[in-house]
């Protein structure tokens, strides 16, 4: 399996370039970011995790994940791009389609989009994006962005989503740039991945990772798509022996290991024990 890192950036601490040119002197083979526009301070939506509050003051603190990664493409020549995870339906499609391009196109074809339907439902509110029909919005997104990054005159016409024939350039440089949905391994949402997506990133407090890889793989079977989904792991626990057999049997690429948002002394010496004990850059 591939190791990843994952800093959950904001205007304090390491600075994200630094983290992802030693990350890549370290071997480690992806970094990714998170992003919030913003959070809305009266918010009825619940955390992930189920609480009413916030974890801490980081998810207001976020950095704009595209800048963030093209800072990281500019010192580094190997390192995977990707993002745990961003919110596509917060932004214009065809202004995205065009920012995911050129960061794709200028960084060598490095860039897998992580994204997420958006747990935040006040946030996406504030986003006129309707919370019943975010699954939706998003799927139409992603096809729009695709016909922008592989037609000569693309188009396309949805309920949210609608243009007419139109030039875009760059296009990717692998043709399309691969999209992993970081949400709870639930059947509807495997069934929405094998129809919309390319893999599955898990969330922090995910279990029985084979099982729902191997309904996702079903799923997969049954949508009629070749080859194998992609299943990245989010660590986010004191592993056991049991939870590493789990993500083997799960099939799963590659590993995703948190980094504190430290300053750069204290995160670079968690990195070099990190990579120790990954047994990388040995």
């Amino acid at each position: 399996m591939r190791n990843g890192i994952v800093l959950f950036t904001s205007d304090r601490g390491i600075k994200p370039a630094a983290l992802a040119q030693a990350a890549e002197e370290r071997g480690f083979d992806t970094i990714y970011v998170p992003e919030h526009t913003h959070i809305p301070v009266k918010r009825e939506a619940l955390h992930p995790t189920g609480g009413e509050e916030l974890p801490d003051d980081r998810y207001m603190r976020t950095l704009d994940p595209w800048t963030t990664l093209a800072t990281c493409a500019a010192v580094t020549e190997r390192i995977g791009l990707s993002t745990a995870v961003c919110l596509p339906v917060e932004s214009d499609p065809i202004t995205l389609a065009k920012t995911l391009a050129t960061l794709d196109h200028l960084s060598g074809g490095r860039l897998t989009i992580g994204a997420g339907f958006g747990w935040n439902t006040d946030e996406l509110t504030d986003h006129h994006v309707p919370a019943n029909k975010r699954r939706t919005v998003l799927k139409e997104y992603l096809e729009a962005m695709r016909a922008l990054w592989t037609e000569d005159e693309a188009s396309y016409d949805g309920e949210f989503v609608s243009f007419g024939p139109s030039w875009a350039y760059p296009k990717p440089p692998q043709g399309r740039i691969p999209v992993i949905i970081g949400a709870g391994g639930g059947p509807k949402t495997m069934k929405w991945i094998a129809r919309h997506a390319e893999g599955w990133m898990t969330t922090p407090i995910e279990t029985d990772t084979a099982a729902k890889a191997d309904l996702l793989r079903k799923e997969w079977t049954d949508a009629g798509r070749e080859g194998e989904p992609d299943v990245r792991i989010l660590v986010a626990k004191k592993l056991t022996g049991e939870d590493f057999a789990d993500w083997a049997a799960a099939g799963a690429s590659e590993l995703i290991w948190g980094v504190p948002d430290l300053e750069e002394d204290a995160v670079l010496g968690y990195l070099d024990k990190l990579a120790s004990r990954m047994g990388l850059g040995s």
